[in-house]
């Protein structure tokens, strides 16, 4: 998986910190949806876009932050003055919660590349039906005839989002020992724990902890390569994998098109797999197979076009048991084909990770309320929450191939 540098926090703001703040008013600020980090409902930022005096204010603060980071004690001193104001909390919050969507965005994501992305209403179970039949070539009509009919396979998938989520908690103390530091890590790091929990979620729907999916993955759905040496990653493995997967028919036993496919392996097989699409050139037997005989062909690797590679760590962390973790590989019909093999659902209007801070339980005792940076009552603890609601399911098993590759 590919690393990224972590989005600061004039970065997260898009288009608005590549301005001065002079230059505010001509900015536009990032729009994304959710809840801000205090809590209540994200505010629509397309019309905070439309206020100048807004997009300064964030910007300034956006600056002050930054310089803060930097180690800047006039602005450290500067900050913890203007955090006693609700305007300059506000304005903070809006900062982390854009830092937390940015870092959640620019993290690499590669569950899209094999399953389709859905959206559900509610955390009531929801229904995806399918229809399979009819795409049979037509059949000639005579003079004065009735059409034939064509039959309709349906097929239900059934599945609930469900909230995901964790609590960080930091003593007053250490922001003041860290010069705020601290808060500059939370929200990278709850940004990728939400964007992990994505594809942990989607590699536990096709991989168990015993290999690939035994009821998605079977000799009867015709996706699975049988076990021993043959099932091993290679060029010959890879290439009967993909003729299985091509080899797919719908109800009628008309032919499914697949014109590309995504190989998913295991960091352990990353180096075959790179070596096997990388190749300029593959050797085979005149009539087939490996290139062994005295009558060889020398073709260009066709692959190297036709399958994208994934390479998931997650793959031996979910499957545990002897070494399958580490051999057993997978290939996916291009989710654009319209028969996906797995679909992860996000509820709307909640489809980004939200981030909250917890209200401070305390008031001051000349009056007013202690800011949330302060602390809670008991403890003085600052504490942050991230929720995050997802959910998600096996489709088609006509556009998936497993091998346990051993």
């Amino acid at each position: 998986m590919t690393t990224t540098t972590a989005p600061s926090p004039l970065e997260a703001l898009g288009d608005l910190g590549k301005w001065d703040a002079s230059e505010a008013s001509e900015a536009k600020i990032y729009a994304g949806d959710g809840v801000n980090l205090s809590g209540r409902w994200r505010s629509h930022r397309a019309r905070r876009a439309n206020d100048p005096g807004y997009r300064k204010a964030l910007l300034e603060a956006a600056h002050l932050y930054e310089r803060v980071l930097r180690g800047d004690r006039l602005a450290g001193l500067t900050f913890q003055e203007a955090m006693s104001t609700s305007d300059f909390s506000a304005l903070f919050g809006d900062i982390l919660d854009r830092q937390i969507l940015a870092r959640y965005q620019s993290m690499p994501v590669q569950w899209p590349t094999f399953a389709k992305r859905g959206r559900v209403r509610d955390f009531r179970q929801v229904k995806r039906f399918t229809l399979d039949g009819a795409e049979a070539t037509l059949a000639p009509v005579r003079q004065l005839t009735e059409y034939p009919a064509a039959s309709l396979a349906d097929g239900m998938y059934a599945y609930q989002v469900g909230k995901y989520g964790r609590r960080v908690a930091l003593s007053w103390e250490d922001l003041i020992n860290d010069d705020l530091d601290a808060f500059a890590s939370i929200p990278d790091r709850l940004g990728n724990a939400a964007r992990r929990t994505e594809e942990r979620f989607a590699t536990a729907l096709y991989a168990s902890t015993s290999g690939p999916n035994s009821t998605f993955f079977s000799t009867g759905n015709k996706n699975l390569l049988a076990a021993g040496g043959s099932s091993a990653l290679s060029i010959t493995s890879l290439q009967q994998a993909y003729t299985l997967l091509a080899s797919q028919v719908d109800s009628d036993g008309a032919p499914i098109y697949i014109e590309s496919a995504v190989l998913v392996v295991p960091p352990a097989l990353k180096v075959t797999a790179q070596n096997i699409l990388n190749a300029t050139e593959i050797r085979a037997a005149s009539g087939g197979g490996s290139g062994t005989g005295n009558d060889q062909l020398t073709v260009a690797n066709w692959m190297r076009n036709d399958v994208q590679l994934v390479v998931n760590p997650w793959l031996p962390i979910v499957t545990t048991t002897g070494t399958v973790g580490s051999t057993a590989w997978y290939l996916f019909a291009n989710p654009a084909v319209g028969r996906p093999a797995m679909e992860i659902g996000f509820l709307v209007g909640h489809e980004m990770p939200e981030l909250w801070m917890k209200s401070p339980n305390a008031v001051r005792v000349g009056g007013g309320t202690a800011a949330p940076e302060d602390g809670d009552f008991d403890s003085d603890s600052v504490e942050w929450k991230i929720r995050h609601v997802l959910g998600g399911t096996l489709m088609d098993p006509k556009s998936a191939v497993a091998s346990p590759g051993q």
